[in-house]
């Protein structure tokens, strides 16, 4: 997938760079959608661009997924809009809302014009139409489901729009949309192979369709279906690596643990990430040691002014000491060549390791953003079935990921104990991973935890962009939030 795009991008800017006289330049308003989608490269191309649209929404996703909890905070750089996320503080114009809004759209646009398109497309001409299809049900129905978590009820865009017809659209309520992401990926499971080959590492496969369709489920509290979806990915030839600091060696990132990722790359095309510029120690109150030694260790030469995503005091005191996670998770230092510790020597406590990769150019680096891993799926397993009154079967799969990590196994617990530990084990394994926040609002205990770091009571989602309210401008079918 990395090469396909990159591949594309290369292309692109050859292109771009040559002289007018050698290519044809057609006016932009006589661009047609039929003109561009015409055989089955045309429309991969076009899959590949649905994919790529997902960079943008996804540099940002930590802020609503991870720094709106409570294991992760805005300590080490004391930026505006971040602080503003992690202290209940924003308001409807805040850029975070706007800019998300308008990349998770746009994706479901390019997504709507395929499918439009290639229905119409004969198989013969288009041998690979059911893949693709069903590659675009699957990435619309994630980009629905992170949509309806964050602003609760939104537009719902199956077909192409006109720009007049757009305005009158108002927005759907939630279980709709949910029933909605449920039907495409529902199909998308149907289509999608379990394998893709080496080339195309990085596209959706049945496996990813099945992990997120129980991920719905169990956010809807139908625990029934969970279940039988999640079982499924677990005799699908998934497995933990043994080292769990291997998930974040980005030269190992198509691991058996790897399900579906939002996929990078380095290298001076604007496909890299912003993690490890995010996430790093450079410019903070750390020592010049320490931020000298991950710069080593990591080969990350480009500067770059980080400190976001901070580890909670509270979470790094709830890690056993023989966790084998925390020193990835919540570093307090690292070790130089000649195995001695280096440590934070400042104002900050810990920061984590993540999403330290090599990076020659600032906010251009290969690490993914991993929407689903095999950890997680075990650890949603472990949870329906204990909903479901197999507690005993269900520590079979938690114990799973406690085992990788060096922990001892869970025996002979109560349902209530299985489902506080699973919900513990979770915040261990999957910190930073777009997780915590969703978890919290899902089982219905954000209130309860967050509410004395300043979240009222309708704060489970975000306030609506305010322009999307003036542009619609019909209270009626497009309203605010209620409390914003």
């Amino acid at each position: 997938m990395k090469l396909i795009i990159s591949t594309m991008v290369l292309t692109s800017i050859l292109i771009s760079s040559c002289s007018k006289d050698f290519i044809e330049i057609i006016p932009e308003s006589l661009v047609t959608v039929e003109k561009v989608y015409k055989t089955d490269k045309d429309f991969q191309d076009a899959v590949i661009g649905v994919y790529n649209g997902l960079r943008n929404p996804y540099f940002q996703f930590w802020q609503f997924s991870d720094l709106r909890a409570d294991d992760t905070q805005q300590d080490a750089q004391r930026w505006i809009a971040e602080v503003r996320v992690d202290d209940f503080v924003m308001d409807v114009n805040d850029p975070l809302l706007v800019n998300s809004w308008r990349d998770y759209y746009s994706v479901i646009f390019r997504i709507n014009s395929l499918l439009s398109n290639i229905e119409k497309a004969d198989v013969s001409v288009v041998p690979n139409k059911e893949l693709y299809i069903g590659e675009a049900k699957f990435i619309r129905a994630l980009v629905y489901f992170d949509l309806v978590r964050i602003f609760g009820d939104v537009p719902m865009l199956t077909t192409p729009l006109s720009i007049d017809e757009s305005y009158k659209i108002g927005r759907e309520k939630a279980d709709i949309i949910y029933n909605e992401i449920i039907k495409d990926l529902v199909d998308a499971e149907k289509t999608l192979p379990e394998k893709h080959a080496a080339t195309d590492l990085g596209r959706a496969t049945k496996g990813a369709a099945a992990a997120l369709l129980g991920k719905v489920y169990l956010t809807r509290h139908d625990f029934v279906n969970a279940e039988i979806e999640l079982q499924k990915v677990t005799t699908m030839g998934y497995a933990l690596v043994n080292n769990f600091n291997d998930l974040f060696d980005y030269s190992k990132e198509h691991s058996s643990e790897y399900i579906f990722d939002i996929e990078y790359i380095d290298g001076g095309f604007g496909l890299g990430s912003n993690f490890t510029s995010m996430f790093n120690m450079e410019g903070q109150d750390v020592g010049s040691a320490l931020v000298a030694e991950i710069k080593r260790i990591y080969n990350i030469t480009a500067p770059q002014s980080g400190g976001a995503g901070t580890p909670s005091a509270e979470l790094r005191a709830l890690f056993d000491p023989q966790d084998l996670r925390k020193e990835i998770t919540a570093a307090t230092g690292v070790y130089d060549q000649n195995g001695n510790f280096v440590p934070i020597v400042g104002g900050i406590t810990a920061f984590t390791k993540k999403y330290m990769t090599s990076m020659a150019i600032n906010n251009d680096s290969r690490a993914n953003w991993k929407v689903t891993r095999y950890a997680d799926v075990l650890l949603m397993y472990a949870e329906v079935l204990n909903e479901n009154g197999k507690t005993n079967e269900a520590l079979v799969y938690l114990n799973q990921v406690r085992k990788r990590a060096g922990l001892p196994e869970y025996s002979n617990l109560t349902q209530g104990d299985t489902r506080e530990k699973v919900y513990l084990e979770r915040r261990f394994e999957l910190y930073l991973e777009g997780h915590r926040w969703f978890d919290l609002v899902r089982t219905g205990r954000a209130l309860e935890v967050m509410q004395s770091r300043g979240m009222k009571p309708h704060m489970t989602v975000f306030p609506i962009p305010q322009s999307q309210i003036e542009v619609v401008n019909n209270p009626a079918i497009f309203s605010q939030n209620t409390g914003y």
